[in-house]
């Protein structure tokens, strides 16, 4: 943070008494004060007494100093007063105030990370976008990948570290913690890039947590964005990644919103609307009648593009065998799955029918 924001406020508090202000570090040194004297002198032992202060007042050599906490609860800086009486703890109680405000406003104001996440979080209109972006000299129309990494059972706090030291370039790459569990990292591109290309990014981070915290993660990765404005639609599609994957795709643990197929859409629909679609495919009998003998052998047999041999020899059959399993099936449900019409028939109503036992376990 620019110390002339200090500065600026502290000459105002001086007008208004005739106590001396200041603001010191977290090392102790006076980066900021009424008097010009006391600026650069190290006072390591107030420094190392606010640090354990929880931002209450602290009296010493006959200074009264109260912390100001950064964002994850730590000492960053802290403002005196000269005395100290009670009325040397109003005044730096004042002075308290007015430098944590000052130092929240330049932050939101010229902070390039709060600003993108402000942006993927959706609360900044995105006509101030440009505007803003224009003031921190940010690029606007760069390519910029958008990935969320959720960690799963476990979480560790210092994912963020972890992950902040593989895009070390802090003006192109922002890591940013979202929720406890949640980390978004936006990485800008050098140009176009395939989606094999992405996914190689997402693994080197999921092997990095992995090794490193021990920590299991799914990521979803949004389409490229191509200008400031289109991160938010991007990370909302990295959540939707994550979404549908937990659906339908739950051996993978990074997933591509542009692979996500007929299942994006599946998801999308209303429960009641995936209701009738069933009752409608499956006339004679509910698609709860099939086993799961039978259930295994439909999907190896959609794995093996409704191949009859490739799949009778995957599944260690003879030919006739599994040729009977599609005839029992196609009696119990009209639909044959050797016609490719009726086959995309019964693997959407798969997908509905997995669909909607999500909805059963929430």
């Amino acid at each position: 943070m620019a110390n002339n924001v200090f500065q600026n406020v502290i000459v105002q508090l001086k007008d208004a008494t005739d106590r001396a202000f200041g603001v010191i570090d977290n090392d102790g040194c006076v980066v900021s004060s009424t008097d010009v004297s006391v600026l650069g002198e190290r006072w390591a032992e107030a420094a190392i007494k606010l640090a354990g202060s929880n931002s209450q007042t602290v009296v010493f050599g006959q200074r009264t100093f109260k912390a100001i906490l950064n964002s994850t609860g730590y000492f960053e800086y802290a403002v005196f007063c000269t005395g100290d009486d009670e009325q040397a703890k109003v005044y730096c109680n004042l002075a308290y105030i007015a430098l944590s405000d000052a130092k929240t406003f330049y932050e939101e104001k010229h902070d390039r990370g709060s600003f993108v996440k402000n942006i993927i979080m959706d609360n900044i209109l995105s006509g101030d976008i440009y505007i803003r972006a224009k003031e921190l000299h940010f690029v606007a129309d760069a390519p910029r990948a958008v990935f969320l990494v959720r960690q799963v059972g476990r979480s560790d706090v210092t994912a963020v570290d972890v992950l902040a030291s593989m895009f070390p370039d802090r003006n192109q790459d922002y890591v940013l913690s979202v929720n406890e569990s949640d980390i978004a990292v936006i990485k800008q591109l050098p140009g176009e890039v395939s989606g094999e290309e992405l996914e190689a990014i997402a693994k080197a981070m999921e092997d990095k947590l992995k090794n490193e915290l021990y920590v299991k993660t799914v990521i979803g990765i949004g389409t490229v964005a191509g200008h400031l404005r289109e991160l938010s639609d991007a990370y909302k599609e990295a959540q939707t990644a994550i979404d549908v994957g937990k659906v339908f795709d739950t051996e993978r643990s990074i997933i591509n919103y542009e692979n996500l197929g007929i299942g994006r859409l599946i998801y999308q629909l209303p429960t009641t609307l995936c209701d009738i679609y069933l009752t409608e495919v499956f006339k004679k009998n509910s698609i709860d009648s099939l086993d799961q003998e039978t259930l295994f052998t439909i999907n190896k047999f959609f794995e093996n593009n409704l191949n009859v041999s490739e799949t009778s020899r995957k599944l260690f059959v003879h030919r006739n065998t599994l040729v009977y399993r599609l005839e029992k099936i196609k009696k119990l449900t009209g639909l044959d799955l050797r016609q490719f019409d009726h086959a995309i028939v019964f693997k959407v109503a798969l997908m509905v029918r997995k669909y909607l036992s999500s909805w059963d376990v929430r």
